[in-house]
């Protein structure tokens, strides 16, 4: 009963983050609500007895990607107001696309509940307690039968992360830069001027 209760709670902050996310105005709640979001995830996988994953998208997903999504919003200097200008335009477009997306969605799962060996593949990351972990568990069926979508996620990270550098990355010509080669070339004539200056001279 009391799981249950934790059960539907986790649920429904998480999809009520998840509506917050795509409604937000700001678009730095937005990300604030997406780490909200995840933190019910993780709870929703302690449920589930997977407290690796739970960790990872604690560890991984709010203390790095989505921070990092939080400072890109903060960097880079987007006027949001002209982007909402042309939603209405763009409406069926993005609504045709949705109802793709959902009958994808739907014949995936239709796919699971219809084929004779979902079960077995739903059962395959399920550890044995008395024989294995739940880490030790996810890391063989990853690294044995999901190793190159493993591999091929890990390269779509890196790719999003060098494109965040390359966003944020601005040339201003006002700006002074060190320039380590220009200071170890540089000659004791053209920074250093003796003058003999005589008694009571001064330096003219």
């Amino acid at each position: 009963m009391i799981q249950a209760a934790v059960f539907y709670m986790f649920a429904i902050l998480a999809v009520l983050g998840g509506v917050a996310v795509i409604s937000a105005r700001n678009p730095v709640h937005s990300v604030l609500f997406l780490i909200f979001v995840f933190f019910n995830a993780a709870g929703l996988f302690l449920l589930l007895g997977a407290e690796f994953l739970a960790m990872v998208l604690v560890v991984v997903y709010v203390g790095a990607v989505a921070v990092l999504f939080l400072f890109v919003v903060m960097m880079l200097d987007i006027n949001f107001v002209e982007l909402r200008q042309g939603f209405l335009t763009y409406l069926p477009v993005g609504a045709a696309i949705g109802l793709v997306l959902l009958v994808e969605l739907a014949s995936v799962f239709a796919g699971w509940h219809v084929a004779p060996e979902a079960k077995d593949v739903i059962a395959a990351a399920t550890p044995d307690l008395m024989q294995v972990t739940n880490t030790e568990a996810l890391g063989q069926v990853i690294y044995t039968k999901y190793v190159y979508l493993f591999q091929a996620s890990g390269m779509i990270l890196l790719v999003a992360m060098v494109g965040a550098i390359m966003l944020t990355l601005r040339k201003r010509p006002q700006t002074k830069r060190q320039s380590v080669a220009a200071q170890l070339a540089r000659k004791k004539e053209d920074t250093l001027e003796i003058r003999k200056v005589g008694v009571g001279g001064g330096i003219g």
